[in-house]
């Protein structure tokens, strides 16, 4: 992002501008001595020089907030480009606090806390950001524009802010797939989920959820998150396959499990080219139906369903190995030994989690054979 300031040159399109847009810039007019004295400052070559003006300039217009925070701004750039993040964080928050909607200081300070390693900061100034740029959308109509103009408006304003919450959403993601405390690693999760709806990175967010949950051993937050970002984006598949997963483990929410994966194979079955993540989401949903109705000695629909997965898993060894797993388990409840050996000589022979129980369950189904 470049070091700008807004040039206002008709009074009149400054204030239409300000009337209706959420991502509140700030604003120099051209041809005032605060803009004439900045473009001295910018022009100066010395850094440390440069910085000690933008500090003298901040306290010389201090009864003017949009010059003071345009010169925090600044300041806060000049010293992360002098390697002191600390100062640059504390200029930051100055101008973010003088100018609160500003999608181009909240920027600036997501590169600060990327400089300075703090995922919680880069999560937390990134929702920030997020809702700045999503405010876009719902900000009231004025009586006097027309519905046209204004949906003109509010696209061209979210599409000139659209590559900032793009960055923002990339760095809080990038925070929270490189957070390794699960507790933490899961409480930024949960501040992303909401201020992201439908982001390009669900999916591997969900995942990261799964597994911070998992290693935390909280079912109970697990299924409470799953739910609210349900509520926010009702048909995500990463989000019905970890609850359907989630809930197939609970003897009390089998039903649930079957209710949701049943619904990601409805969503999968809607498109009619489904990619490539798609198909593998059916089939991990029928091998969740599958393990739901072994839960439930509902071995024959067990078979249908696990049959279905392994043929739809080939590009998941580790998934079509579990299907393959559970179809050779469902298959030996059956009395069907040799159905059941060959799928459970198909887990054996991949690498995976159900390798070793695989052949373990194979040595049993062996040794039961001799007696």
């Amino acid at each position: 992002m470049g070091i700008t300031r807004q040039l206002i040159l008709c009074g009149l399109l400054s204030f239409s501008t300000a009337a209706w847009t959420q991502n509140t810039k700030i604003v120099i007019p051209a041809g005032t001595p605060e803009d004439k004295e900045l473009s001295t400052i910018s022009a100066e070559p010395d850094a440390q020089k440069r910085i000690a003006l933008y500090e003298d300039f901040a306290k010389k217009y201090a009864a003017n907030n949009a010059a003071v925070a345009y010169a925090d701004w600044q300041l806060s750039q000049q010293y992360l480009a002098a390697g002191d993040s600390a100062k640059a964080l504390e200029y930051g928050d100055k101008a973010l606090e003088l100018y609160p909607h500003d999608l181009d200081i909240v920027v600036s300070l997501v590169n600060v806390a990327q400089a300075m390693k703090d995922n919680g900061k880069i999560v937390d100034y990134a929702v920030r950001g997020a809702a700045i740029f999503n405010s876009i959308a719902t900000q009231p109509k004025p009586a006097d524009v027309s519905e046209d103009d204004w949906k003109a408006r509010v696209a061209d304003e979210q599409g000139s802010a659209h590559s900032d919450y793009e960055f923002v959403e990339a760095a809080a993601y990038n925070a929270i797939a490189d957070e390794q405390d699960p507790n933490k690693r899961m409480s930024y999760i949960e501040k992303f989920t909401p201020a992201f709806p439908e982001s390009r990175f669900e999916q591997p967010v969900s995942q990261l959820a799964l597994y911070s949950l998992q290693q935390l051993n909280q079912p109970q937050r697990l299924e409470s998150y799953g739910e609210k970002a349900l509520a926010a984006n009702a048909e995500s598949i990463p989000t019905l396959l970890m609850l359907a997963n989630a809930y197939s483990e609970d003897p009390k929410q089998e039903a649930k499990a079957i209710t949701y994966a049943n619904k990601v194979i409805a969503i999968v079955a809607k498109n009619p080219n489904p990619d490539k993540n798609q198909k593998v989401a059916a089939g991990v949903a029928h091998s969740t139906l599958g393990y739901a109705y072994m839960k439930e000695d509902k071995f024959t629909s067990a078979v249908t369903e696990l049959k279905t997965a392994v043929g739809m898993l080939q590009d998941d060894p580790q998934a079509q190995q579990a299907a393959y797993f559970r179809l050779g388990f469902s298959y030996a409840k059956l009395d069907r030994k040799a159905d059941s050996v060959a799928a459970l000589q198909k887990a054996a022979g991949m690498d995976g989690p159900y390798r070793s129980l695989a052949k373990e369950t194979l040595a049993k189904i062996n040794a039961a054979s001799k007696k």
